[in-house]
């Protein structure tokens, strides 16, 4: 395609979005006001001076993660255990013990701030066989523990809906089953669904010595909102509930029938699938497709997040992307997310082109409108950061008639650089 075609962009401003907000002041006061909650379930269990505890960590990038697990480290030390930290994070990090080391430390959890050790080898034991036939595995290191506490944000999951989706039951049973748990559920998920999740939690909270779960919600803005502390007894009708407020909390881009949807960037630090499908809408899947709101024709995805680390699991949802994108891909890593996923569709490199403005040609014409003026068109830094917008000037009546967006800039016309690309999301 020639970079010089004439095409006419429509006018842009951005907007900002009012969402709930977190009522949380002290990150720190907040878990270990939580955690003193089930301080008296412990006199139950005798004297436990020295027992050693495995806390499941995963790879999302959760607000404040590493001081929610640093409490909880200092609190079982306190109490008389002896934690170490497990990683509960399927086959990421390229399905190696350095791979998974390597994620955690970039949400600042290392051996030497958490000051405990960090067990993340990717040997597993097979622990129960349920109903299905689904073959349940369990990390080695955390069934070597004597007890095991679960670490995890709650929030709707990009790939399926059920009661139960992305939190500490999914930790519990697919996380922390390492690659070949992990290849094992999904595997079952395409003809089982993933409701297994329940019922294989059910399972393990009967095998397993769990302490209990430190569930953790997010608000519209991606700060902690919600942190508490569950007993085993009450961990899977609590994350029930907790899934509908996570829910209830998450940001939105608030329009139906986009035409093109820009996405700065994308990565698994941002979501499972580089961009999260709960704000999309778009889902592509052997368990099942989604398409819902915003319901987007195009969706062009212009930079891989450097947290990502070459991980590209999800591009395969985008319909066009950047040469750049592609060429920054570890594809060893990418595929392997992929495969374990029972995903192929999403490792597919979508077209891609040189610089952003081909792009952009390219997703104008191929959306069936005649005038690009009238083009429905939202951009945004990355699914997780949507409190600023910029949207096209077709938009406009439907900002102003909404009480939580405002205007927070002109009118422009795109204005791209000499290499014809757009500059950074500066908002």
């Amino acid at each position: 395609m020639n970079n010089h075609l004439p095409f006419t962009f429509p006018e842009m401003a951005f907007i900002r979005q009012t969402f709930f907000m977190s009522g949380i002041q002290n990150v720190s006061e907040a878990v270990r006001t939580s955690l003193n909650s089930l301080s008296h379930d412990f006199q139950s269990l005798g004297s436990q001076n020295g027992k050693t505890v495995a806390v499941a960590v995963g790879s999302r990038n959760i607000d404040n993660l590493h001081i929610v697990v640093d409490q909880c480290l200092r609190f079982l030390e306190q109490s008389g255990f002896k934690p170490f930290i497990v990683s509960a994070m399927g086959s990421h990090g390229g399905a190696t013990a350095s791979g998974q080391k390597s994620v955690l430390a970039k949400y600042q959890i290392t051996e030497e701030k958490m000051k405990v050790p960090i067990v993340a080898d990717m040997e597993t034991q097979q622990v129960a066989t349920h109903s299905s036939g689904l073959k349940i595995f369990v990390s080695k290191a955390a069934l070597a523990a004597d007890y095991l506490v679960i670490i995890n944000r709650i929030k709707p999951h990009t790939k399926f809906k059920a009661d139960i989706e992305s939190g500490l039951c999914k930790m519990m049973t697919i996380g922390l089953g390492k690659e070949q748990g992990a290849s094992e559920f999904h595997r079952f998920a395409v003809d089982h669904t993933f409701g297994i999740i329940e019922s294989a939690a059910g399972i393990l909270l009967k095998k397993l010595n769990v302490l209990f779960g430190v569930a953790l919600l997010e608000d519209g803005y991606g700060k902690l909102a919600h942190i508490e502390t569950i007993g085993p007894d009450q961990l899977i009708g609590r994350e029930k509930i907790l899934l509908k407020k996570a829910f209830h909390m998450m940001g939105s881009i608030p329009f139906d029938f986009l035409d093109i949807l820009i996405i700065d960037h994308f990565g698994k630090d941002i979501s499972g699938i580089g961009m999260d499908s709960n704000i999309t809408g778009r889902h592509r899947d052997i368990v099942g497709d989604i398409k819902m709101a915003p319901n987007i024709k195009r969706i062009f995805v212009r930079d891989l997040s450097p947290g990502s680390d070459g991980n590209a699991n999800g591009i395969g949802l985008a319909d066009f992307t950047t040469r750049r994108l592609v060429e920054r891909i570890d594809m060893e890593k990418t595929y392997m997310n992929a495969v374990t996923a029972i995903s192929p569709e999403k490792a597919a490199i979508p077209m891609h082109f040189e610089t952003d403005r081909m792009c952009l040609d390219a997703c104008a014409r191929t959306t069936g409108v005649a005038n690009f003026n009238d083009l429905r068109v939202v951009r945004i830094k990355h699914t997780a950061s949507l409190k600023y917008l910029q949207v096209s000037r077709s938009l406009e009546k439907e900002v102003l008639e909404n009480p939580n967006m405002s205007l927070v800039s002109s009118w422009e016309q795109f204005l791209f650089n000499e290499s014809g690309d757009l500059p950074d999301f500066f908002l």
